[in-house]
């Protein structure tokens, strides 16, 4: 009996699962983001209810909705009983702005700057360069794009304190900083790195350093001080203004939006700012040595090229960095979070 052509082909033919996972992965992400940002986790989060209930408090057509809702179902996102909707806990946890654990915010800057902004990878490869004017039009200096407005600006700054959340208790339990005594974080945002270093340490002074729209909105999560004692707030731009007096410095999720030349104007600042044994703590997701991974620092140096002038890199380009600023001892380690840590002394 002669095989059938069309069949042994088949046979051995590679599993076309992966590809099939990446021709859908986009829009399981665009479902999730579409929810959070009509509100669909934010009304459950009331207490449970039906579709026609939910359509009508988000002003929506319900047939569309249906389908919305039951993909979330499908994503583990929503439950369903007796034709109630219910936040799922993970939903509760960090889909709900209400939550102080929320993603929400970084969804929504996920939703409406990087979603966009993915759309053109094509010509940012073409061009090594971010597309900001190409996708929104106008021109501006970066971060003017993501802080346009106020609501934009708190949103990306909850995005950014839920995600820190994930990573700061890691990035802050990589090293031993029990001789430090006065931590100054440089672009702190809302301040968990800060109060995460100053909980475990009790004894260290904590200060934020960053522009003053980022310090009107860091006040609002310290609160009246309850959580936060000793915490310095302290309006500032560190690329053009004194750094102040530390023996600690951190930058988090900074040194990869920037080229190698700003990046060297602000390390070597900070060397020159710190006394000697003084250190810089460093929270970004690490390539390994080969740039062959992890996934995620991948994926994320690929954002970084759409909406910034910076790139992930790897321990030994962090190192050569560091050393030509001045700091001669250098250490890195993979904590296992979103966020990896090296720390840079000054001997």
């Amino acid at each position: 009996m002669t095989e059938h052509p069309n069949l042994t082909q088949s046979a051995k033919q590679p599993d076309p699962a992966p590809v099939l996972d990446l021709i859908q992965a986009f829009r399981r992400s665009k479902t999730m983001f579409a929810a959070v940002s009509l509100g669909v986790f934010d009304l459950l989060d009331q207490g449970a209810s039906d579709l026609t209930t939910i359509a009508k408090k988000l002003c929506v057509n319900a047939d569309a909705l249906d389908r919305l809702l039951e993909a979330c179902v499908a994503l583990g996102l929503l439950g369903k009983e007796g034709g109630l909707y219910s936040n799922s806990p993970v939903a509760a946890t960090y889909l709900t702005r209400s939550s102080p654990n929320t993603l929400a915010g970084y969804i929504l800057y996920s939703d409406r700057a990087l979603y966009p902004l993915w759309g053109n990878l094509e010509a940012a490869i073409r061009e090594g360069t971010n597309r900001w004017e190409q996708t929104f039009g106008g021109k501006a200096a970066l971060f003017d794009h993501f802080f346009r407005t106020d609501e934009a600006h708190r949103d990306f700054l909850s995005g950014m304190h839920g995600f820190g959340q994930l990573s700061s208790p890691a990035v802050i339990a990589a090293f031993d900083l029990t001789r430090f005594r006065r931590f100054v974080d440089l672009g702190g945002g809302t301040g968990h790195l800060v109060l995460t270093a100053c909980a475990r340490y009790p004894k260290l002074r904590g200060a934020i350093f960053d522009i003053p729209n980022a310090i009107a909105t860091a006040k609002s999560y310290l609160g009246n001080g309850a959580e936060s004692p000793g915490i310095v707030l302290i309006a500032g731009d560190f690329f053009t203004d004194p750094l102040p007096e530390a023996d600690i410095f951190a930058l988090g999720r900074i040194l990869h939006d920037w080229g190698e030349d700003k990046i060297r104007l602000l390390l070597k600042k900070v060397w020159e700012r710190l006394p000697s044994g003084g250190a810089l703590l460093i929270a970004e997701k690490l390539l390994n040595d080969k740039k062959s991974g992890p996934v995620p620092a991948l994926m994320q140096s690929l954002s970084m090229l759409v909406c910034t002038e910076g790139k992930e890199r790897t321990l030994a380009e962090y190192t050569q960095l560091l050393r030509e600023a001045g700091f001669t001892k250098v250490e890195g380690k993979v904590t296992g979070a979103p966020l990896d840590a090296i720390l840079a002394i000054k001997e």
